[in-house]
């Protein structure tokens, strides 16, 4: 009876010093970090929205955590060379990666991606948004959403749309609006965002499906017209373009966002302090501006809250791709 009661106080506490390890372990790995620089991987060229987000948040990041953070751009292979960098990385916090909603439309169009988002990073916030808003040259027939949606679908096949690249959110967003639309559009791939932009103003192409950042300009010039908004709800950048929900096509959702994500296994200290400088970032005045200033919306998570997002995107995207029979060609 004694002996039993010696390893039942035995087993209780070593159970204990595993908690007590175990906390101790946690407490270390958040006192450590960072312990050297840190590297915002951007798996696409410079200029991109991706770019400009690292290049915005770094400093300010840098400034909080104590130590320099450091912008790599690593393209290739629609995003999926940067991220899987990121996804074999060491998971101590010093490798992260800026993902786009792009991740979650991968998987079901056919590409090889060589990671999966879902189980190969730890989420650690959202960063902000873009609105996609449909944008046409001035010589066209159509002046508002609902004159775009009628003559596109009585005029199949006749309207081109460029965007930065085949399987491209802005290529996807064309293609989600024909299938919805039940119409159809050209495809036109650019080799990124100014050559796409460029080619709509000189007429080549009629319309584009492209990111505020990239048309805002353009339009408020004059040199194209703004037509609506790819998205679920108006966006505060330009308040007064209707959704295509608006204009009688519900359904359709083509928002582009932004994350940062940390490799599998990263200790949750690790990524709860990450987490925690990325939305005393963007919650400061000056980057807050400087994002508005390039067209970007600020959106905050917690890790936990990412990761369910994430979850749902892929989902959705997956209905969406699926059920339209949506294929692209790279």
């Amino acid at each position: 009876m004694k002996f039993a009661r010696l390893a039942t106080r035995a087993g209780m506490l070593g159970i204990a010093a595993c908690f007590l390890f175990g906390m101790s372990a946690a407490a270390r790995a958040q006192q450590a970090f960072p312990g050297k620089p840190i590297t915002i991987v951007v798996p696409f060229s410079p200029g991109g929205g991706n770019d400009i987000l690292a290049r915005v948040i770094a400093p300010k990041m840098g400034q909080i955590l104590g130590t320099t953070v450091i912008v790599d751009n690593k393209p290739g292979a629609g995003g999926n060379l940067g991220t899987d960098y990121v996804a074999h990385a060491a998971p101590d916090g010093h490798t992260v990666v800026i993902a786009s909603s792009q991740v979650t439309m991968n998987p079901f169009l056919g590409m090889k991606v060589p990671f999966k988002i879902e189980s190969d990073f730890e989420p650690v916030g959202l960063i902000a948004s873009v609105p996609i808003m449909l944008v046409a040259n001035n010589e066209q027939p159509f002046k508002t959403l609902k004159e775009f949606i009628q003559y596109s679908k009585a005029n199949p096949g006749k309207l081109s749309y460029s965007s930065p690249g085949n399987g491209t959110p802005q290529h996807l967003a064309g293609e989600v609006y024909a299938k919805l639309g039940k119409t159809e559009l050209l495809h036109v791939p650019y080799r990124g965002t100014g050559p796409s932009i460029g080619d709509l103003i000189g007429g080549q192409v009629q319309i584009s499906f492209a990111t505020y950042a990239s048309a805002a300009q353009h339009v408020q010039s004059g040199k194209l017209r703004a037509l609506g908004i790819a998205g679920q709800r108006r966006s505060a950048l330009m308040p007064d373009l209707p959704t295509f929900a608006e204009a009688g096509l519900a359904g359709y959702d083509a928002e582009l966002w932004y994350s940062l994500l940390a490799p599998a296994k990263t200790p949750k200290a690790v990524v709860d302090k990450l987490n925690a400088a990325l939305v005393s970032a963007l919650k400061s005045p000056e980057v807050m501006k400087q994002l508005a200033q390039q067209g970007f919306e600020t959106r905050t998570s917690t890790p936990a809250e990412l990761k369910a997002y994430i979850g749902k995107e892929l989902a959705r995207w997956e209905r969406v791709i699926t059920d339209n029979n949506i294929k692209i060609a790279l």
